[in-house]
């Protein structure tokens, strides 16, 4: 629209420039605002770009850093979901009613990703016919559970969101059938 407004200006100036005196009303109201554009000044930006602050207020811990924990302790999760869960994360250290957390929120969510990457670690090792008992040992709970318990620990193993290797995910849904 403005691309299209310019040029009908400047046809509108170069029109009335060469002939003054046979100019029409509505050329002179065309020259009028064109000298009106001419003479804006542009603003600043109302909205400037806010960066993300290089460490979390109050810490010494980067959103980076972060990141590279959910990435190597939630290796089970699709990036995705990882991503989501950084996101999540983000959004909750960056308020500021969480100001007094902040600290403390970083620390418990670290430890809680350090053990499950050392629980990964340690049912990884595991041999095929130690997995299989476990799957064994699964099954015998899973029938003790309320069916409503089963059903979202199984839709849980379908997704892959529990915090085991794929093999033993696997030993696990086929204990549900």
């Amino acid at each position: 629209m403005a691309k299209v407004l310019r040029r009908s200006l400047f046809f509108a100036v170069l029109l009335a420039s060469a002939w003054p005196a046979h100019a029409d009303p509505f050329l002179m109201i065309l020259l009028s605002v064109a000298k009106q554009f001419a003479t804006v000044v542009p603003q600043e930006d109302p909205f400037p770009v806010v960066e993300a602050p290089a460490t979390y207020v109050g810490t010494t811990v980067e959103p980076e850093i972060l990141k590279r924990l959910i990435d190597d302790s939630f290796l089970y999760l699709s990036p995705g979901q990882r991503a989501e869960i950084f996101e999540s994360l983000h959004a909750q250290l960056l308020k500021p009613e969480n100001a007094t957390l902040r600290g403390p929120m970083i620390e418990q969510f670290a430890h809680r990703a350090l053990e499950v990457r050392a629980a990964q670690q340690r049912l990884a090792k595991l041999s095929y016919s130690d997995k299989a008992l476990l799957a064994a040992e699964f099954q015998k709970e899973v029938k003790s559970l309320p069916e409503e318990d089963a059903a979202r620990l199984r839709e849980a193993a379908q997704k892959k969101l529990l915090p085991i290797p794929s093999d033993l995910n696997q030993l696990l849904l086929d204990a549900f059938d």
